[in-house]
């Protein structure tokens, strides 16, 4: 298996909604839908593809927050992929990204289907919001210490 990641570039849009159709709704509300078109056609230049094989299985984003904060957006991960090790390979990525912006912390915006995932790779829960994503779709807030 070859796994790398890639800067996202307009010809991948299908794919990487395509990947966002099939975590919906286990992972994303519906309505979070039209929000990931519109960071994809704006944010073409933050946004990463991890391709295996040579084909797109996953996305994500670091972008920089406030002082010494970067936030992850939009980390997902086609689910005949998963348990392959590439979530692991995103968040390498991800804390990596950070510390070349110089953050010390990140931001990550969770639901309660996806935080044990970062749970595992050390990020804190700071706050729940009940249906913060859409009906039955909890946000949690988390952060994620960089370095260590």
């Amino acid at each position: 298996m070859t796994l790398s990641i890639r800067h996202y570039a307009v010809p991948d849009r299908d794919r990487m909604l395509a990947i966002f159709d099939a975590n919906t709704p286990r992972f994303f509300a519906v309505n979070e839908r039209a929000d990931f078109v519109r960071y994809l056609d704006e944010n073409a230049a933050l946004y990463a593809v991890c391709e295996r094989d040579g084909t797109i299985v996953a996305g994500f984003a670091v972008v920089p927050g406030t002082t010494g904060r970067a936030h992850l957006n939009w980390i997902l991960v086609d689910p005949a992929a998963q348990g392959g090790g590439i979530g692991n390979a995103m968040m390498d990525a991800a804390r990596a990204g950070a510390a070349d912006q110089g953050a010390a912390m990140l931001d990550i915006a969770a639901s309660q289907h996806s935080a044990p995932f970062f749970l595992r790779h050390g990020a804190h829960a700071l706050g729940r919001i009940e249906n913060g994503w859409g009906p039955g779709m909890h946000r949690i807030d988390m952060e994620l210490p960089i370095g260590d």
